[in-house]
């Protein structure tokens, strides 16, 4: 089973999560929290494996919770769930450790599959917060980061930096199988190989260096 820490300082939201993991008969939820600061405590006394933190709370808000876990139980894998998706938000939760960044219009089914990722040490964006991320992080990139970016891709066959831009675009493995017309499975394979040839550890990190070297829509 995979052990969820639910915290959000809105006890509707919380229940509402606690509905959904409960749909999985992977997940149990073992603890909510109200606060950051209740949360990390939570974590500590209880066995945890994911942590689903809010940004905005009281007494210590989602970020600060999550860079506390880092240093205190750093083997809880930490999802950050918000509405707010400022930039500064954003390369918090990435900088600190955060294994994913999901707003909470994300489907109920991506909720379930980020914490199984988060669970398995895989980091996890669902397509919408990835091309938020995308967007935020990959403006104004300067030439030199551009050429690098660039120069990581020169091991790509034509057909991968095609899905590459589209991972750039915050496509999931589905729409990019029926944007090129090929199987989900192929999709795989191919994020699997420019994962590998550009030296990323996810396909979040393919996604923004398919915009800092000019690939995909508003690039």
């Amino acid at each position: 089973m995979i052990r969820v820490l639910v915290a959000d300082d809105e006890p509707l939201i919380r229940a509402g999560i606690r509905q959904i993991l409960a749909s999985a008969d992977d997940i149990e939820v073992v603890g909510e929290a109200g606060d950051g600061r209740e949360a990390v405590d939570l974590a500590c006394s209880r066995a945890v494996d994911v942590a689903l933190l809010d940004i905005r709370m009281p007494v210590q808000d989602g970020l600060d919770a999550l860079a506390e876990l880092r240093r205190v139980a750093p083997g809880v894998r930490a999802l950050v769930l918000t509405t707010f998706g400022e930039r500064d938000n954003v390369l918090r939760a990435l900088a600190d450790g955060g294994a994913g960044f999901l707003l909470k219009d994300t489907a109920p089914g991506e909720l379930i599959r980020a914490v199984r990722a988060a669970a398995a040490g895989h980091a996890f964006l669902s397509p919408g917060a990835t091309r938020h991320v995308v967007d935020t992080l990959a403006t104004g990139v300067e030439p030199a980061r551009r050429s690098a970016a660039r120069r990581r891709l020169a091991e790509l066959s034509a057909r991968e930096a095609e899905v590459l831009a589209l991972l750039g675009e915050g496509l999931s493995n589905a729409e990019v199988g029926r944007r090129i017309h090929v199987s989900e499975a192929t999709v795989k394979t191919y994020v699997s190989r420019i994962l590998a040839k550009c030296r990323c550890d996810n396909r979040v990190q393919a996604a923004l260096l398919a915009r800092d070297a000019g690939l995909g829509a508003g690039s």
